[in-house]
């Protein structure tokens, strides 16, 4: 039988998680885990949370939020996670909670699910072959993976896919070919390094012309801050970002993205920023860099010549409920 969230369950799931979801290479939970990931986030919905009971046992998890607030929210709720005992039925079981996510989705109104990283429940997970390495969200679905296989026979598009890159740092160097880029616009009154307050102006003008609001907090926030960000400036203006320059408690790099204003492109200003950023973490101690990108997105060029390997594809898919 399928039975909404009760705190009783908890101990339970975290088992099967670690047993299960593992698999696919997520990270272990602990309590303190589960309950930032899950129970304590602000979008999660006890309403929209299952456990499949087998004689009173957990074999089953599954987890969706939706919040008008999210990209795509008023039309769409998320799938976070549908975990199985591998001894189950598998089959039978994802149907069925798949489908009281769905009818809960539609409960609140929404008209299409999505497997997608605008999924504000985040779920870590580990590189493949590194020495523990760990991204802090996954993408989509793991490409391969028994919940994949399922969705696309329950009729959800494969929309996209995501390439998850890794970069051991250590010994990266930012070679000679981006050093005469940087020459060449420099010529024509840019440079690239790390960003001054009191040298460089227009960081907020910068960040309203790109538009995205994770970038307006994150980045906006790190200049008031004092956190490094490395910046694109033309002239003394910044007409561009890659940043911040974060290292994680784990190692990892952690960084928002990377923006050049459009009338500023054409000037190879979005390699250089970058490999300074990359070289900006290594100055720093920064044991690794992941990230994840589309994978027709030319950008992935940048991050191949950088060094960066796919480790793990991601898809993107969403199912029309109406």
């Amino acid at each position: 039988m399928i039975a909404t969230w009760n705190e009783r369950y908890r101990s339970e799931v975290i088992g099967l998680w670690n047993r299960e979801a593992v698999k696919d290479s997520y990270k272990e939970m602990t309590e303190e885990d589960f309950s930032r990931i899950f129970t304590d986030h602000a979008n999660f919905d006890p309403a929209c949370t299952f456990v499949w009971l087998e004689e009173g046992r957990v074999t089953g998890f599954a987890c969706g939020c939706a919040g008008d607030e999210l990209p795509l929210g008023d039309v769409a709720g998320y799938i976070t996670c549908i975990v199985l005992d591998s001894d189950s039925e598998k089959q039978a079981r994802y149907a069925a909670l798949l489908n009281a996510m769905e009818q809960r989705f539609l409960e609140l109104g929404k008209k299409q699910a999505e497997v997608l990283f605008f999924n504000p429940m985040q779920l870590p997970w580990y590189i493949p072959d590194t020495d523990r390495h760990e991204h802090n969200n996954a993408p989509g679905v793991p490409v391969g993976s028994g919940l994949h296989q399922f969705l696309l026979q329950e009729g959800y598009a494969e929309r996209a896919t995501q390439c998850a890159m890794y970069l051991k740092l250590g010994a990266f160097e930012v070679p000679e070919s981006i050093l005469a880029k940087e020459e060449k616009a420099a010529a024509d009154g840019y440079t690239v390094e790390l960003l001054d307050t009191a040298k460089h102006s227009g960081i907020a003008e910068m960040l309203d012309t790109l538009g995205n609001p994770l970038w307006k907090r994150e980045i906006g926030g790190s200049a008031e801050s004092g956190t490094p960000v490395v910046i694109a400036a033309h002239e003394g203006k910044t007409v561009g970002f890659a940043g911040p320059v974060i290292r994680q408690p784990n190692g990892r790099g952690y960084f928002a993205g990377i923006g050049v204003m459009p009338e500023h492109e054409g000037h190879g200003l979005g390699s250089s920023l970058f490999f300074r950023l990359c070289e900006a973490f290594q100055n720093i101690g920064t044991d690794y860099m992941s990230l994840y990108t589309g994978s027709n997105n030319p950008a992935i060029r940048i991050y191949e010549k950088a060094g960066f390997q796919t480790v793990k594809t991601f898809a993107i898919m969403r199912k029309e409920l109406v």
